[in-house]
C-alpha cells in the first residue's frame, strides 16, 4: 500500500545576501617617540619692591668766603656773642638756593644759620680791631651814669646795649651795674643783666687777645677798679647813709638798689 503520510516538500531557502565585510583594520601607524618636557627653569624670585625714594630736598655745597666773611673766621652775631663760622654751605630747596653761615657758639652749645644775604639786617660783625678793645677797657673806668628813672626802663635800655653787638655800649653796661665789695649788693634783675654784659664783653676780649676768658674777666674787673668812683666808694656810701638820716628817706625812688650816689653820677 502506498505511504499515505507523504513528506510536506521542502521550503526553498533564500539565501540571504551576505554582509559586507568591514574592510580590515589598518595597522596603527607607530607612534612617534615623544619627546621629553624640558626641566623646568626656575623662575627667579621677584625682589621685593623698593621702599619710595625719599622725596630729595636739598643739594648742598661748600664755599669758603662770602659777604666778607670766611669759614673758621670768629664773628659777633649781635643776638647771642661771639661765635665761629664752621661751614658757609649753599643749599637748594624746592628749586631756590639759599646760602647760609653756619656758626657754632661753643659757650651755649648752639649752632646756628644764618641766610648770607641777611648778615647785615641782624647785624652781624667781624671782631673788634685792638684799638676799640682798648677803648671798651678805657670805658669801664669812667664814672657809671645811672639814669633817674624806673628800673623797669632802665633795664630795657641795658638789655639794648647788650643785643646791639656794640662793644663800647656793652661796656658801658658792665661799668653802670658794676659792684664793689664796699657798694650795695644788686637785685637779681641787676645781677643778671650785669652777668650777660660781662660774659660778652670778656668773651670778645678773649679771643681778640688770644687769651682765656678768665684772664679777660680779670682784667676787666682791674679796670672797674681804677674809676675815681670806686676808689671813693666808702666815702660816698657814708655821705648816702648821712644824707638818708638827714632827709629820712632814700633817692631810691623806684624801689631798686641804686645808691644814692649812683643818682649823682
Amino acid at each position: 500500500m502506498p505511504n499515505k503520510t507523504a513528506k510536506p516538500a521542502a521550503k526553498a531557502t533564500v539565501a540571504k545576501p551576505a554582509a559586507a565585510k568591514a574592510p580590515a583594520a589598518k595597522p596603527a601607524a607607530p607612534k612617534a617617540p615623544v619627546a621629553a618636557a624640558p626641566a623646568k627653569t626656575p623662575v627667579a624670585a621677584k625682589p621685593a619692591a623698593k621702599p619710595a625714594a625719599a622725596p630729595k630736598v636739598e643739594e648742598k655745597k661748600v664755599v669758603t668766603q662770602r659777604q666778607g666773611f670766611k669759614a673758621n673766621e670768629f664773628v659777633v652775631y649781635p643776638a647771642h656773642g661771639v661765635g665761629q663760622i664752621l661751614a658757609i654751605e649753599e643749599q637748594e630747596i624746592a628749586g631756590a638756593k639759599l646760602e647760609l653761615f653756619v656758626i657754632n657758639f661753643i659757650k651755649d652749645k648752639m649752632t646756628l644759620r644764618v641766610p648770607t644775604a641777611k648778615v647785615a639786617n641782624v647785624g652781624m660783625r667781624k671782631l673788634s680791631e685792638p684799638a676799640l678793645v682798648k677803648k671798651a677797657l678805657e670805658t669801664l673806668k669812667g664814672r657809671a651814669r645811672v639814669k633817674r628813672t624806673m628800673w623797669s626802663r632802665r633795664a630795657q635800655e641795658y638789655e639794648a646795649k647788650i643785643n646791639s653787638g656794640d662793644i663800647v655800649a656793652i661796656a658801658e653796661v658792665v661799668r653802670d651795674l658794676y659792684r664793689s665789695e664796699s657798694q650795695p649788693e644788686q637785685s637779681y634783675s641787676e645781677r643778671q643783666l650785669y652777668e650777660a654784659a660781662l660774659d660778652r664783653l670778656s668773651r670778645e676780649i678773649a679771643v681778640v687777645q688770644h687769651s682765656t676768658e678768665t684772664e679777660a674777666v680779670k682784667e676787666i674787673e682791674a679796670q672797674l677798679a681804677k674809676s675815681p668812683r670806686r676808689a671813693n666808694a666808702k666815702a660816698e656810701a657814708a655821705d648816702g647813709e648821712a644824707d638818708s638820716d638827714a632827709d629820712g628817706d632814700t633817692d631810691d625812688t623806684d624801689g631798686d638798689d641804686t645808691t644814692v650816689a649812683d643818682e649823682a653820677a
